[in-house]
């Protein structure tokens, strides 16, 4: 891929070991950039598929982040939900070059990766009799 496709972030730096960083996007919702204790890089939708938890929020540990809602672990590698838990948040390709942080440009101004809904909506009573 050449660089045009490729959005600069901020630094790897930019981004506490452990933690995250928002990125907000012109059009949808923001992505969650983050960081684990072998400064490997993760980019996902900030949004939980199971209730729409903000990630960004939660805890990253090894390749996974933890949910601040309701503690669902999701894979920082592929968005998915670990079992027994099912459900999957968009992944944005990521890169790091000297220490900057870039972002699928095309990616980044998708909505697709906003159509994904969490699994669990709010609850609903009953209309029956």
């Amino acid at each position: 891929m050449n660089m045009s496709q490729w959005t600069p972030i901020c630094q790897v730096d930019d981004i506490p070991v452990l933690g995250s960083r928002r990125v907000a996007r012109e059009q949808g919702l923001d992505v969650a950039i983050f960081r684990n204790d072998q400064d490997e890089v993760f980019a996902l939708l900030d949004r939980c598929p199971h209730k729409g938890g903000p990630l960004s929020q939660g805890i990253v540990f090894g390749t996974h982040v933890a949910c601040p809602l309701h503690n669902w672990t999701i894979g920082l590698c592929d968005g998915q939900a670990s079992a027994p838990d099912e459900g999957c948040t968009p992944k944005f390709s990521v890169k790091v070059e000297n220490g900057q942080v870039f972002l699928d440009a095309t990616q980044l101004a998708s909505h697709a990766t906003d159509l994904a809904r969490p699994i669990a909506g709010p609850a609903r009573r009953s209309t029956s009799a």
